[in-house]
């Protein structure tokens, strides 16, 4: 059974640091790309960041330079750093995993299978 949990999330000022993590669980991490996503209130779920097995990380243009993905292999743990947190970074922050070698070309969250619960990222001037 696959399962993604978050957490990590939490209140900061602007120019702040968070990191989440995901636990995830279900298949091996070279079978599975996995990725980061955020959601605002009355939005669609967008893309921050996904990765693939072995292959470099992709970022949305709003975050690049200021969040990095990263996954450790060993105990099949997704994390986010993210840095100099700017008040539009608040939404909440969902892991996702497709069950895929490659990321599909213009990825979206409408490719991605399975999801975790959530956790709340709140940035304040």
């Amino acid at each position: 059974q696959v399962q993604l949990v978050e957490s990590g999330g939490d209140s900061v000022q602007v120019g702040g640091s968070l990191r989440l993590s995901c636990a995830v669980s279900g298949f091996a991490g070279t079978s599975a790309c996995v990725g980061w996503f955020r959601q605002f209130p009355g939005k669609g779920r967008e893309g921050v960041a996904a990765i693939a097995p072995y292959r470099f990380p992709t970022y949305a243009d709003s975050v690049k330079g200021r969040f990095t993905i990263s996954r450790n292999e060993a105990t099949g743990t997704l994390y986010l750093q993210m840095n100099n947190l700017k008040p539009e970074d608040t939404a909440m922050y969902y892991c996702g995993a497709l069950r895929r070698p490659l990321l599909p070309v213009g990825w979206s969250a409408a490719d991605f299978e399975y999801w975790g619960q959530g956790t709340q990222v709140t940035v304040s001037s």
